[in-house]
């Protein structure tokens, strides 16, 4: 009878109820997903939800929200239906538009409109103005205001000439005449009524010359003083034309304000720009006369310089409603997505064209942007896209914080462009903003950003999975529903939906969670309903999910076959039957996009003597990660602890990844290094036909790992396809505590109830040991020892014997070093000189 260390060793093995967690059909109470309500609720996401519901209904200063999270959660999705569900019970925020400041035309005025009447107002603006175009001319061309300027006319004409003659009778008086030049008016000599030239003024007597150079300077300043009224009566007529003009236009105008001001007393804005704007056509009413009767009057005579000067156009452009936010037709506040969140998208910008040469603008070419149309409302924002746009991060920011948007140009921030253009009066705004991004980007931001902690303060973090719970469940089956509903697809029946529920679990690996990336499972619902209707099923059934499964693997496996197909060759050296010492089969995950699938690999250990420990080829050769160096120092730690009490660990060893170029990172395989390293301690074979995935501690457990659904499934395809297949004897060592992330497939699972294949859930790495070799690891007795047949007895000896050889090498090396030195001393010492006879 063989001792206790030498009987055939029995593992725990995992039944095949226990490789994967089935969808319950009973459990379901439909038979259709169109026998179910619609989803209005968030799945799976408790805590996100309240903190979205926090951030959005806080009203104090900086609660914006970040929702973090991974790709496909349905983040965006997520948050806009809860928005626009808040939005439409709030009230709709006003219109906004911008008005020319008739005082200071480079600074327009934002003028606040009522909810869904900005357009409304706008209109009702360009009519007053159209209407005015004809009224004013009709105006004007009447008989009574012809009358009223023909008396006004003659009554100044009369004056001037009464003047004229006034002074020419006094200058007559005094010798002169007043004579027209085209110098202007200058005094003459007059005798006898007959104005003299130079000749007959010289003929004339010398007192008469006298007299008149005495009189001429009294008189030339009275034509001076006459010269003064006339111009003071020219401009009397001016003022009193324009008084005539400004009180014709202000009596034309006035019935046409009047209905406005009373529709719009209750703002004051808009009361304020009518007025304003009335009292500017009247005062502008000749410049606005010039051009309806198209004679071109300058528009810097209106104070507008040249590069805000409008197009030929009407007079009234000026005058008009510029909306760049109009919510007429909706309902509630607004939630805006901005997918293209640039600097004038965000902000809004200033427009300009060219004319004569250089770049012109005025009011009415300032456009709103994300924010303008959020204002009142939210917006919803990706932080990646905002964060890659130059200065909108900043310009963001800004608004934020003084919580009002000004439209600049960034050219004009970063000093690139010197020219003076529009500074629009800012916009109050009060907004609701919700980044959505991943987990990095938050936490760069916190750390780096000072604002961004101020303006941030509620952090949304969604969760990529949920309870696999009978609730979830029936949420999960009304999501289909919903999404049958809106996609036009054929809706799903009991089986089909239990297949989904289990490939929900399947995407997080884990028998009690399904997974909230929505986006994953919409995609699989898509897919089935297509091939549903390819086979001409309606409802989708258990059946046409799977197909889509299928295919969808099928798409993305080139490289896994291929992979495959060099192992079975022998391409990639990878045995699957036998045993061989120091040399087991490890486990890994490759992941190529969204697709990821498990392969083996070839795990050699070489022992020897020496003092060099544990050699990493993978680190030495720099193709190691920091992770699976931890590991291999873990596994270092691991065989001193238990071996190396009473004698020194004495050995040097190599561990290799054979046939990798690409690195290794990751701890998973440090169980499979370890066996193979005890293997070629003790010289005992490992089988083959089994492979190994884990991580250890240093006190030799078994650590969970990711991906053993797939790392299970790899190896399980490529024992299928070598040659002889599936013997009985294939099977995968896994930690015990990666069983509940078991959700393998079909084909898995039948070899496994047929006995063709196993998977051993392991505690520690004596379990793992006993597995590959057949033979047990053994326990220390009372004195400290293993049994010697067992494996760490066979270690314990090996290593024993390892240090007693390095240690009589030293002795003899010890020994002979002495010789040699003792030896060449002799021969160095000086010969003694023969004695000499007397």
């Amino acid at each position: 009878m063989v001792t206790p260390a030498t009987m055939t060793v029995e593992p725990r093995e995992l039944s095949a109820a226990q490789l994967r967690r089935r969808g319950e059909i009973e459990g379901l109470n439909f038979q259709r997903t169109d026998e179910l309500p619609e989803l209005t609720e968030i799945i799976g996401q408790e805590r996100a939800t309240r903190a979205i519901e926090f951030g959005i209904d806080i009203p104090a200063y900086g609660y914006n929200v970040y929702a973090m999270g991974p790709a496909g959660a349905g983040k965006t999705s997520i948050i806009m239906r809860y928005l626009e569900r808040k939005a439409a019970s709030r009230d709709l925020p006003c219109d906004w538009g911008y008005v020319n400041d008739f005082t200071d035309p480079q600074s327009p005025n934002a003028l606040r409109l009522p909810p869904g009447g900005g357009r409304a107002f706008q209109d009702k603006v360009d009519e007053l103005l159209n209407s005015l175009t004809e009224a004013l001319p009709r105006a004007f061309a009447s008989e009574q205001y012809e009358e009223h300027q023909q008396k006004l006319t003659r009554e100044l004409e009369e004056r001037r000439k009464a003047e004229s003659r006034r002074m020419e009778a006094y200058a007559a008086e005094r010798g002169f005449a007043i004579v027209q030049t085209p110098m202007g008016l200058v005094l003459a000599p007059l005798v006898e009524g007959k104005v003299l030239n130079r000749e007959q003024y010289i003929e004339l007597p010398e007192e008469r010359r006298q007299a008149l150079e005495t009189q001429e300077p009294e008189v030339q300043e009275a034509l001076q003083a006459t010269l003064r009224r006339l111009r003071d009566l020219e401009q009397e007529a001016r003022d009193r034309m324009r008084n005539l003009d400004q009180e014709v236009a202000a009596a034309v105008v006035a019935p046409f304000f009047q209905p406005l001001l009373e529709e719009y007393q209750d703002w004051p804005e808009v009361v304020a720009f009518l007025q304003a704007a009335q009292g500017d056509i009247v005062a502008q009413i000749g410049r606005i006369r010039a051009a309806l009767a198209g004679e071109g009057a300058s528009p810097e005579a209106a104070g507008v310089p040249p590069w805000l000067q409008p197009p030929a156009g009407s007079p009234f452009d000026r005058y008009r409603v510029n909306v760049i936010v109009d919510h007429s037709g909706q309902q509630g506040a607004l939630v805006v997505l901005e997918t293209n969140p640039t600097y004038y998208n965000l902000i809004g910008r200033l427009e300009h064209r060219a004319l004569l040469g250089m770049l012109v603008t005025d009011f009415r070419m300032i456009r709103g942007g994300a924010l303008h149309r959020a204002n009142g409302g939210y917006l919803v924002v990706d932080a990646r896209a905002l964060l890659r746009q130059p200065l909108a991060w900043e310009a963001l920011k800004r608004c934020l914080r003084h919580r009002e948007i000004r439209i600049e140009d960034p050219g004009q921030q970063l000093g690139i462009i010197a020219t003076t253009t529009l500074t629009p009066e800012p916009i109050p705004l009060e907004v609701k903003v919700v980044l959505i991004g991943d987990a990095e980007t938050y936490y760069l931001l916190y750390a780096l950003d000072e604002q961004f902690q101020k303006l941030f303060k509620v952090r949304a973090d969604f969760a990529v999975d949920m309870e696999w719970s009978r609730e979830n469940v029936e949420k999960m089956a009304r999501f289909i529903r919903t999404r049958c509903e809106e996609e036009g697809l054929p809706h799903f029946d009991a089986s089909a939906v239990a297949r989904v529920v289990e490939y929900s679990a399947r995407l997080v690996e884990d028998q009690h969670k399904l997974t909230t990336r929505f986006a994953h499972v919409s995609d699989i619902i898509c897919e089935a309903a297509y091939w549903a209707l390819e086979a001409g099923h309606n409802p989708v059934t258990a059946e046409d999910v799977q197909k889509a499964i299928d295919e969808r693997v099928y798409r993305a496996s080139q490289i896994e076959e291929r992979l495959r197909e060099e192992i079975i060759e022998g391409t990639i050296m990878v045995d699957t039957t036998g045993a061989v010492v120091g040399q087991v089969n490890g486990l890994s995950v490759m992941e190529l996009g969204d697709y990821q699938f498990g392969h083996p690999s070839r795990i050699t250990a070489r022992t020897y003597l020496g003092q060099q420990g544990v050699i990493n080829i993978e680190r030495e050769a720099r193709l190691s990660g920091r992770i699976h160096d931890k590991g291999m120092l873990i596994l270092a730690g691991y065989l001193g602890g238990k071996y190396a009490q009473d004698v020194p660990l004495s050995l040097s060893a190599s561990v290799a990844f054979e046939q990798s170029y690409a690195g290794v990172e990751g701890d998973s395989a440090s169980v499979a290094e370890t066996c193979a390293l005890l293997s070629s301690l003790s010289d005992l074979p490992i089988k083959q036909s089994i492979a190994v995935t884990g991580s250890i501690n240093q006190k030799g457990e078994v650590q969970a790992i990711g991906g053993a659904t797939h790392k299970i499934e790899g190896f399980f395809e490529v024992c299928r396809a070598a040659k002889g297949g599936l013997t009985g004897e294939h099977g995968v060592i896994i930690p015990e505590a990666n069983v509940r992330h078991l959700m393998l497939r079909d084909e898995v699972i039948a070899a496994v109830e047929q006995g063709l294949f196993h998977v051993y859930p392991v505690r520690t790495v004596d379990e793992a040991i006993s597995i590959l070799t057949g033979v047990a690891a053994g326990e220390r007795d009372e004195a400290g020892n293993y049994p010697e047949d067992s494996v760490n007895g066979r270690v314990q000896a090996r290593l024993r014997e390892l240090a007693e050889r390095l240690k009589t090498f030293g002795r003899e090396a010890g020994e002979k070093e002495e010789a040699e030195e003792a030896e060449e001393a002799e021969e160095e010492q000086p010969e003694e000189p023969e004695e000499k006879g007397v």
